[in-house]
């Protein structure tokens, strides 16, 4: 009975198991079907406000789709360059980062007193997503050329975070603190993982939470920012509105939300409703059931990314372990964050949610970390499948 119990487990593991596929299917999965929800929520968040600034309900979808079928193709065309490429070029597109955060502060757009877009025709580049994949490609180089020295000295320690600080002095000036502290806080992580010293990762942390703190309480916008968070209601038509409007929907989506389309905070109640609050309409509509699934797919791609830079580590490929370990800290990291602010855990910070959001610089990112995640997968898979004939070979070669 046991015996059989034993072999049923393996069987449901051998099922489970995408060991024998070209790239991981679990991978792949969260990957296609985030954007897809985000189609979906964009399209049901944004009709009203597309019909009374455009005069067409479904400007904002048809943009949406535009910009998920572009990263598509971004994903791709990652896909078909080795991890090699981007090793070499890291560099390269670190200045690039800097070149666009400099430049959007002379030409960019000024939105609710932020300079974070360029106008290019009809779209809008936004420079802090360019930066989150530059950073790590840049930081993921560094790591694997100066790997002994980053374990053993604190200028080794430093050096990358240095770079990574001095393209959060650009955003800042946008200014774009949400961004600083994803990209502060992946090049962290990205250090920890690397086998950094643990004490000087807790006194660097300690460290940057006294400056976070300070410079909260240095402006009074963003003390505003913080007392309206932790007691939105007090100031529910001021700086609490927003943060109460979430939480509306929140509470109007209860456990099977109101079904799709149904918002009520939509119209015209919550603001940025197809943008940063996305997730509180997909709250609202879907209810805990429609929510938890989409956490459970951020929790899936954070994973299964983790996965693929631990073999990719295991196999010596330290650059490519680098990678897709900063990128998932960036996507589960950024994902919290919006999460949270959504739920009113966190004070706003004006981060997107990763492949939900509407954005088009937000998702051709997305897309660009997708294909790389999944270049290094197919990688691995290659390597594996290569040393597995390497073996048959030489099995067939005693036998004879």
């Amino acid at each position: 009975m046991k015996s059989n119990l034993r072999l049923g487990e393996r069987s449901w593991s051998e099922r489970l198991s995408t060991d024998h596929h070209m790239l991981d299917s679990w991978l792949l999965l969260p990957l296609m079907a985030l954007p897809i929800i985000g189609w979906i929520m964009v399209t049901s968040a944004s009709t009203e406000i597309a019909s009374s600034q455009t005069g067409s309900p479904w400007y904002f979808s048809i943009r949406h789709g535009v910009f998920v079928f572009a990263s598509l193709i971004v994903a791709l065309a990652v896909m078909r360059f080795p991890v090699t490429l981007w090793r070499s070029n890291g560099p390269a597109l670190l200045m690039l980062a800097m070149i666009l955060l400099a430049l959007v502060l002379v030409v960019g757009n000024e939105v609710n007193g932020s300079r974070r877009w360029i106008p290019l025709g009809p779209i809008n580049i936004q420079p802090s997503e360019v930066a989150k994949f530059c950073m790590v490609i840049y930081v993921a180089g560094y790591m694997e050329r100066h790997l002994t020295r980053l374990r053993r000295s604190w200028w080794g320690f430093l050096a990358p975070l240095s770079i990574t600080l001095a393209l959060g002095v650009l955003l800042i000036l946008e200014p774009d603190y949400g961004t600083t502290v994803v990209l502060l806080a992946t090049a962290m992580g990205m250090l920890l993982l690397a086998g950094a010293s643990l004490w000087r990762f807790l006194l660097l942390l300690f460290a940057v939470v006294a400056l976070g703190a300070f410079m909260a309480i240095s402006e009074p916008y963003r003390m505003q920012r913080i007392t309206g968070f932790l007691d939105p209601w007090a100031n529910q038509y001021g700086t609490g509105y927003q943060l109460t409007q979430a939480l509306i929907a929140f509470g109007r989506g209860g456990w099977t939300g109101l079904g799709l389309g149904n918002s009520v905070q939509k119209l015209f109640f919550l603001p940025e409703a197809h943008t940063d609050f996305v997730f509180s309409v997909l709250a609202e509509e879907l209810g805990v059931a429609g929510s938890l699934t989409v956490v459970g797919l951020f929790a899936l791609l954070v994973y299964r990314g983790f996965r693929v830079g631990r073999v990719a580590e295991e196999n010596g490929q330290l650059f490519a372990a680098y990678v897709c370990y900063g990128f998932s800290l960036i996507i589960g990291g950024q994902a919290f964050i919006n999460i949270a602010v959504n739920a009113g855990i966190l004070p706003t910070k004006g981060l997107t949610l990763p492949l939900l959001s509407y954005g088009g610089s937000s998702l051709l990112t997305s897309g660009a970390m997708a294909g790389l995640l999944l270049r290094v997968d197919g990688e691995n898979r290659g390597r594996r499948r290569a040393s597995r004939k390497r073996q048959q070979h030489a099995d067939q070669e005693g036998a004879s």
